[in-house]
């Protein structure tokens, strides 16, 4: 059997995607932790699984790096966007994912020559019983400090609907991954706290509409950038007025996006606005649970990108070490 995958990246979140009729095909797990291994043409943070759907144009699965499977996915979900809208000649849609069916469009590009879409996050919740998170007697915990989790930082909790924990953090601890590394890895082991893990973001402010999120990702680990905490990293920093308009540009490792929050009452509307890059098209045989490569063609739409990262880079006042 022969797979035509493309490798795609949404704020250098790197996927393999590929487009089944039959969701039983194979195993996706299995497929999924070759395709992610650093020793198969670098690996990747996972595969996002297009799929027949009868709430949109069609279904996104998200099997991460580990074999687990994520209820959403920002980067990905823009990536599935350019795939699906492409293919059906159209420019905006309707994608179910695990948990809710979203809008998505492609929108003005945010720096020359590199594809950008736009897509719903949602839904939003901030009960610790959606992540979940056990934190004594309380149901939600909205920059707050506790004691589990560190002395110093005050966090909280959001699921959209990835659980997510969020802290805003200094200058140091944004330039070292040290303490984040051992927090999250904590988290996502076996712990008291959250029992299913949870995606660890250290948030920084630059200015009045401008963050810089790093995430530790359940399941995968640090990434370049995860969409959903972006998202929920803007969406907090209105909360907690570190920012003060509603389009919030969010820098990441793998360069930025554009997160744009709007409050009605006690409801809000996130959107999550950013690249959609084709790296290469692959060729993938399959022989029982045995893979190999037998053709790969890059595309030139990484040059792009690297110039975005260039400006970003440009952009940041910090200096990182691992």
């Amino acid at each position: 059997m022969f797979l035509n995958l493309l490798k795609v990246h949404g704020s250098g979140n790197t996927f393999y995607l590929y487009e089944t009729k039959d969701e039983m095909l194979l195993n996706w797990v299995s497929l999924t932790k070759w395709l992610c291994d650093t020793a198969n043409q670098g690996g990747a943070d996972g595969l996002l699984l297009v799929a027949p759907s009868k709430k949109g144009l069609a279904k996104m699965r998200v099997i991460n790096a580990d074999g687990t499977e994520a209820s959403m996915c920002g980067n990905g979900l823009r990536c599935v966007a350019r795939y699906v809208l492409e293919k059906n000649g159209v420019t905006e849609g309707l994608i179910e994912t695990m948990k809710a069916t979203l809008h998505v469009a492609k929108e003005k590009q945010l720096f020359d020559g590199v594809p950008t879409y736009g897509v719903e996050i949602a839904p939003v919740s901030f009960e610790l019983s959606s992540l979940p998170m056990k934190v004594e007697d309380k149901t939600t915990l909205i920059n707050e400090e506790y004691s589990k989790l560190a002395s110093d930082i005050a966090f909280t909790a959001v699921s959209v609907p990835n659980p997510h924990l969020i802290g805003f953090v200094s200058k140091e601890k944004i330039e070292n991954t040290e303490h984040q590394e051992k927090l999250a890895s904590y988290l996502n082991g076996p712990n008291p706290v959250c029992p299913d893990g949870v995606n660890v973001s250290y948030v920084y402010p630059i200015s009045d509409n401008e963050i810089y999120v790093r995430t530790f990702e359940r399941g995968v680990g640090f990434t370049n950038a995860c969409g959903t905490a972006m998202t929920a990293s803007a969406l907090v920093s209105r909360i907690l007025d570190f920012t003060a308009k509603e389009k919030i540009t969010v820098f990441n490792p793998g360069g930025f996006v554009q997160c744009l929050v709007q409050q009605e009452q006690d409801h809000y509307s996130l959107k999550l606005v950013g690249n959609a890059t084709v790296t290469a098209t692959y060729t993938l045989e399959v022989d029982g649970e045995n893979y190999s490569y037998t053709a790969i063609q890059e595309t030139n739409e990484q040059q792009s990108y690297n110039s975005l990262i260039e400006f970003a880079s440009k952009r940041l006042p910090l200096q990182f070490t691992n």
